[in-house]
């Protein structure tokens, strides 16, 4: 008898946990901050680290295209699918950390593939930047989320496949700065952090992307913002 009423009670517990109710692991996701991050390649390169060292703290996603992530690619991207992103896994973020900035200033044919001329136009002016993000901002600001703008990260010096400069760099990020001020968003300065380090962090030569190990050196400083937005 008792016997069965081991097997019974064992058998309750196995239907319990399949429907979840008793799922260490659920409960503790469903108890953790969840963090969206927003952004270009360059946040391709730092969200594994981040999500790494977050994992004991936060749920930390990004915008993905099967297996792989997704490239929010520039602003007037941004427009189009931000509301897409914002549902992802349901949506309900704490925190949302978002760059957009080295897509919309490197330059472009005319039918819109990438260009290494000067005298092609940039992919959106910083006027039609600024315009977009703004839009882009104000739906971000109805999820409730704290939110973190990230500057764009330095253009280096030196000839590559796609004509960017760090001046426009520069430029982008003031522009954005001025949005984020005007909305009380605080602002990660990814682009002061790298600077004095390019050398060291970016592939060179003349790369806007960062090693592997820079990926990992970004993203502690990611990390800082996100749980400086949480505490």
């Amino acid at each position: 008898m008792r016997r069965r009423t081991l097997l019974r009670s064992s058998l309750v517990l196995a239907a319990t946990c399949t429907l979840g109710l008793c799922s260490a692991s659920a409960a503790d996701t469903s108890a953790k901050k969840r963090v969206l991050i927003l952004g270009d390649s360059i946040s391709i390169g730092y969200t594994p680290f981040v999500q790494k060292m977050l994992a004991d703290e936060m749920v930390v996603l990004r915008p993905m295209r099967g297996d792989k992530p997704e490239n929010c690619s520039g602003t007037t991207s941004g427009v189009a699918n931000i509301d897409r992103w914002l549902q992802i896994d349901g949506g309900k973020w704490d925190v949302i950390h978002f760059n957009w900035g080295l897509h919309d200033l490197k330059h472009v044919k005319p039918d819109g593939k990438t260009s290494d001329l000067a005298t092609d136009p940039p992919q959106a002016t910083v006027e039609v930047y600024e315009k977009n993000l703004r839009e882009i901002v104000a739906k971000l600001k109805a999820t409730g989320a704290k939110l973190i703008f990230c500057t764009t990260t330095p253009v280096p010096e030196g000839s590559m496949k796609v004509y960017r400069t760090d001046a426009d760099a520069v430029k982008y990020n003031a522009a954005a700065l001025q949005v984020m001020k005007e909305n009380g968003i605080a602002v990660n300065d990814l682009y002061a952090f790298a600077k004095p380090q390019l050398q060291k962090i970016q592939i060179q030569p003349a790369n806007v992307h960062f090693t592997k190990e820079g990926s990992e050196v970004l993203a502690g400083e990611v990390v800082k913002a996100v749980r400086a937005a949480v505490k």
